[in-house]
C-alpha cells in the first residue's frame, strides 16, 4: 500500500507521507518546486524565473494577498499512466473483475439516502459518484485517505496549490488544464461523472474566479495511444508471464533539486532510513514543507516583497506552535472555505487527522 494507515498518523509528526500514490506526490513535488523557484528568484533577481513572477501591487488585496503567481501564458498538464483510483476508474474495476456482479452492501442503521459514508478502496463497486478511501485492499490496515479522483476533482477549486504554498502564489491560474492518459486507462462515462456530474452543484454556484482566486475550472482530459512502457498492458505482450506484486516504493524528481534531483521513499519515508525518524523526512513531507516555507517568509521579509502588511500577516500564518495552527491560520480563511464548499459537494468527506500537533523551530518560538 501507497498510504499511511489511520493507526499510524499520530507517529507521523509530520515526518511521513501520508499518502504516496503518483498522483499525490507529483502535486507534492511540484509544490516544492515552487517555493525552491521562489527562493530562487529572491536570491538572484537578475536571472527570471520561467515559471513564477512577482504580481503588481495593484492586484494584491485583502482576500488575494499573495506576492507571486503563475506567468499567465503557462498551462498544467498531468499524465497518468494509469486512471486515478476511485470514482474515475470504477467503470475500469469493474470491467477487470473475473465476477462483475456488484459485491453486498454493508449493513446500515440508518434509513437516511441523503447520507454519503465514504466507502473503502473499491468495496461496493455498484454505488458510483462516490469518496472513496485509500487503499483499494481490503486486507489493508484503514486509512483516511482519500482516492487520488476525489482529490484530483477536488483540486478544480482548491487549485494544485497546498495550503503552505498558497501562502506565497495566488491560486488565480493554478489549476491543472487537463490530464493526459492512455486511452486503454479512459472511460468517459466514468470521468465525466467522477470530475462533473457529481459537483453539478458547485459548478452552477461559481461560475467566474473569487477575488481570492478561487473558482470552479473544469479539468480537461486528454488521451494518447502510447502506453507506458513499464505499463501492465505493454508488458503483457511479452511471451514471459509475470507476476505483479504491490510496491510500497514510490519516487520523485525535480530538475535542479539535489545532485541528482531525484528521492525514493519506502512507505512514505526516505529509502534506508527508519520510517518515523525526522532523518528520514521526505523534502515534500509536512515538517521540511514548513521549513521550507519559513525560509520563503525570512527571503520575502528581507525584502519586504509585496509589502509590510502583507509579510506581517503570512509572518502571523507561520510563526505559530503548531502545524494546525497553521492550517486554521486566518490567511487561508479563503482557502479553507472553498475546501469545505467542494467537500460538502462531493459528501462523505471524513477529514484525515492526528498528524497535526507537531512544530518546528521559528524565528519567534
Amino acid at each position: 500500500m501507497k498510504c499511511l494507515p489511520q493507526s499510524k498518523l499520530s507517529h507521523a509528526q509530520g515526518n511521513v507521507l501520508h499518502d504516496w500514490h503518483a498522483e499525490i506526490l507529483c502535486l507534492r513535488t511540484l509544490n516544492h518546486f515552487f517555493l525552491q523557484e521562489i527562493l530562487a528568484l529572491l536570491s538572484t533577481p537578475s536571472i527570471p524565473s520561467q515559471y513564477l513572477q512577482q504580481r503588481s501591487p495593484e492586484s494584491i488585496t485583502h482576500d488575494s494577498f499573495q506576492p507571486f503567481e503563475l506567468k499567465p501564458h503557462i498551462k498544467l498538464f498531468m499524465y497518468c499512466s494509469e486512471a486515478p483510483c476511485g470514482d474515475a476508474s470504477m467503470e475500469l474495476t469493474m470491467a477487470s473483475q473475473d465476477d462483475p456482479t456488484p459485491w453486498d452492501l454493508p449493513s446500515t442503521s440508518t434509513s437516511s439516502s441523503d447520507i454519503k459514508p465514504e466507502l473503502p478502496g473499491r468495496a461496493n463497486f455498484q454505488l458510483l459518484g462516490r469518496v472513496r478511501r485509500k487503499p483499494s485492499r481490503p486486507d489493508a490496515p484503514p486509512t483516511l485517505s482519500k482516492s487520488c479522483s476525489d482529490k484530483l476533482a477536488t483540486s478544480q477549486y482548491t487549485s494544485i496549490l497546498s495550503s503552505l504554498t498558497s501562502l506565497f502564489i495566488s491560486p488565480q491560474n493554478m489549476y491543472l488544464h487537463s490530464l493526459i492518459l492512455p486511452e486503454t486507462q479512459y472511460n468517459e462515462t466514468g470521468f465525466v461523472r467522477c470530475f462533473q456530474t457529481r459537483l453539478t452543484t458547485l459548478r452552477n454556484k461559481e461560475r467566474g474566479t473569487r477575488e481570492s482566486g478561487y473558482g470552479f475550472h473544469e479539468v480537461g482530459i486528454k488521451t494518447t495511444e502510447k502506453e507506458f512502457v513499464y505499463s501492465r498492458r505493454a508488458e503483457a505482450h511479452k511471451t514471459k508471464t509475470i507476476e505483479y506484486v504491490s510496491s510500497n516504493i514510490s519516487t520523485s524528481w525535480v530538475r535542479g533539486d539535489g545532485k541528482s534531483g531525484g528521492e525514493t521513499l519506502v512507505n512514505g519515508a526516505l529509502q534506508g532510513r527508519k520510517q518515523f525518524d525526522v532523518k528520514g523526512a521526505s523534502r515534500v513531507c509536512r515538517r521540511r514543507g514548513w521549513k521550507l516555507g519559513l525560509e520563503v517568509l525570512g527571503a520575502i521579509t528581507a525584502r519586504q516583497i509585496g509589502g509590510k502588511e502583507v509579510v506581517r500577516r503570512i509572518c502571523r500564518g507561520l510563526e505559530v506552535d503548531e502545524y494546525r495552527n497553521l492550517k486554521e491560520s486566518d490567511i487561508l480563511r479563503e482557502r479553507r472555505r472553498a475546501k469545505e464548499e467542494v467537500r460538502e459537494c462531493l459528501g462523505g468527506w471524513v477529514r484525515n487527522e492526528g498528524d497535526d500537533g507537531f512544530g518546528v523551530e521559528t524565528p519567534n518560538h
